[in-house]
């Protein structure tokens, strides 16, 4: 969960997903992915993902800690880092996996007149769902849902 610090306070660095990906094509989500064999853990996983996806180097990233891990309906356990980002990096996405990056003001996430919420039933379990719609983009599921996490924690 890269946040970008920027004159204006900081923004929060998202992707839309390639087209032609086999999973979640053109959605909007954080750089990540699954845990690989050469990985130490999860942190090792977000600084390789974000160095594979956006051309950011780890050295670059400020890692600030975690938030609490969280199911998606995909079956997967996803742990999500926060880390921070110096305003003049250079994001490099990657055509394979990246159609697009772009960011989010953090104080758009925080205010909740702009987060929408609803519930629906995932393998006979009413869950909630978030939704953000910044600058043409449907943020939702489980970005969304880590994004209200971290707007809690904040507000909190």
């Amino acid at each position: 969960m890269p946040l970008v610090e920027r004159r204006g306070g900081l923004a929060v660095l998202l992707t839309r997903r390639s087209d032609h990906l086999r999973d979640h094509p053109g959605q909007i989500s954080f750089p990540g992915g699954r845990v690989e064999p050469g990985d130490a853990g999860p942190l090792a996983t977000a600084l390789r993902e974000m160095d594979e996806e956006l051309g950011i180097d780890p050295a670059h990233v400020g890692v600030a800690g975690y938030l609490p891990a969280q199911a998606v309906v995909t079956g997967f356990v996803v742990t999500p880092v926060v880390g921070f980002l110096p305003g003049d990096i250079a994001v490099r996405p990657d055509a394979r996996e990246v159609a697009e990056a772009f960011e989010v003001p953090l104080r758009y996430v925080l205010d909740p007149i702009n987060l929408r919420e609803s519930t629906r039933v995932v393998h006979g379990l009413e869950v909630p769902v978030f939704e953000y719609t910044y600058s043409g983009h449907r943020i939702w599921g489980a970005t969304a849902s880590m994004l209200h996490t971290l707007a809690r924690l904040i507000s909190a």
